[in-house]
């Protein structure tokens, strides 16, 4: 069933809209970003396309607990497509204000509508009433996420910081802005109803969509999570520099780099999420060179007085806003992904002058694709030391200053604040 197929009946329109968003989300190949952009689901109606959204949303920050919940009802090889419907209907009865009623004869009309559930309607019926009567979701903060990637937060952070981390999965996070001016901060906080975050972030806790909030027609900022904005402002790019910003689509660092005065050439692979890049780049009033190619293989033979390299990787670190990747990452992917860093790293490397500066990032908690990045490059380039962040000066926690002078940010940093994603950052210099 497409999701145009329930129009006569919009509170089973917005379900399909969610079964079919929710298997993307998990199946690895388009994602939940891209269901989110499907023509199809745009056009929906405004409400439909919010409850679908949410819905989707709250299944996926508890898939979890869900899950854990549903093992004792569930066959292994029950298909998954009734796995999903379930799934759905468990996070209306107790993550939603949907009644309980409605939660569960939505979701097994729906089933009785499509043929591979048809069959499975009684079953499902019953899982979802037997979940009902028991009331609720249990399990505490490592139930949230997948028990291998805990295991490995574990082992990197301590037992305290990892169930911090767990503890943030559940969590709808707040929409954090960057300035082009930050001189604007004080009038666009109040007209945005926004707090100042160190570093010069905005962040707000707004709905709806950015597009239409004071500022934005007139380029004033850009939507970017404060620990995105990171490491472009450990870079430290200065008016006139020339800077090079590999994978930079979908371009929030190359805006950062553009509004301090640099000479910015942008690079990345995706032809398609330039096109954004490019988009903001006309909004914000500001100019990049902007190049279609494979960072690693680019054919450029310049040197750049400093490169940001924010590479490929599991994105684990960002699932506040994307919780699927919780779900979607295997730990197969750790392996080719550090592999891919580690020629990206390399390549990087070689267009920086001399005396110039580096930095390397990436979206994910995992020490294969931070830590132990770095540590085998250094072995592998001597002419590179790191230059330790100041945490205060680049608006990142003080907790995430490691004692090697990079940054490893947690989700669970600044909770009292509304949190942060995760992130690995640290500053390369080249010998002169």
């Amino acid at each position: 069933m497409t999701i145009s197929d329930q129009a006569s009946d919009p509170g089973l329109n917005a379900r399909a809209a969610a079964l079919q968003i929710l298997n993307s989300a998990l199946d690895r190949r388009g994602g939940l970003d891209e269901a989110l952009n499907n023509p199809a689901f745009l056009r929906l109606p405004v409400t439909e396309r919010a409850f679908a959204r949410a819905l989707v949303m709250a299944t996926l920050r508890n898939l979890g607990r869900i899950d854990r919940a549903l093992a004792a009802k569930l066959r292994k090889a029950t298909p998954e497509t009734a796995r999903q419907l379930i799934r759905l209907g468990a996070a209306q009865l107790f993550l939603m204000d949907t009644p309980d009623f409605a939660a569960v004869s939505t979701t097994v009309k729906l089933a009785e509508r499509l043929p591979e559930t048809r069959a499975l309607k009684g079953l499902i019926n019953a899982v979802l009433r037997g979940l009902g009567r028991e009331g609720g979701l249990g399990g505490g903060p490592e139930a949230n996420a997948p028990d291998w990637l805990f295991q490995r937060w574990r082992a990197a952070f301590g037992e305290a910081d990892a169930l911090a981390v767990a503890a943030a999965i559940p969590e709808e996070p707040p929409t954090d802005l960057t300035l082009r001016a930050p001189e604007d901060a004080p009038s666009l906080a109040a007209e945005l109803e926004a707090e100042a975050l160190p570093g010069g972030s905005l962040r707000t806790r707004r709905k709806g969509d950015p597009s239409g909030w004071p500022g934005f027609a007139e380029g004033r900022w850009w939507v970017q999570d404060a620990a995105a904005a990171v490491p472009a402002r450990m870079l430290a790019a200065r008016p006139g520099e020339t800077v090079a910003d590999l994978c930079a689509a979908p371009g929030g660092k190359t805006l950062q780099l553009a509004a301090a005065g640099a000479t910015v050439t942008a690079v990345d692979r995706s032809a398609s999420r330039l096109k954004r890049l490019n988009e903001n780049l006309v909004r914000m009033g500001l100019e990049a060179e902007v190049v279609a190619a494979d960072a690693e293989k680019w054919p450029d033979e310049r040197r750049f007085d400093a490169v940001l390299l924010d590479a490929p990787c599991t994105s684990t670190g960002t699932f506040r806003r994307n919780p699927d990747v919780l779900w979607a990452t295997r730990p197969t992917d750790l392996a080719k992904l550090a592999d891919l860093q580690h020629r990206l790293l390399d390549s990087a490397a070689e267009r920086v002058r001399p005396g110039g500066r580096l930095v390397y990032c990436t979206c994910s908690l995992e020490r294969e694709e931070g830590e132990t990045q770095v540590l085998a490059f250094l072995r592998r380039r001597p002419d590179y030391r790191i230059e330790p962040a100041d945490p205060a000066a680049v608006g990142a926690p003080e907790a995430s200053l490691r004692p090697e002078g990079w940054l490893r940010i947690l989700p669970s940093h600044w909770a009292e604040r509304g949190a942060l994603d995760g992130f690995f950052a640290v500053k390369l210099v080249r010998a002169s």
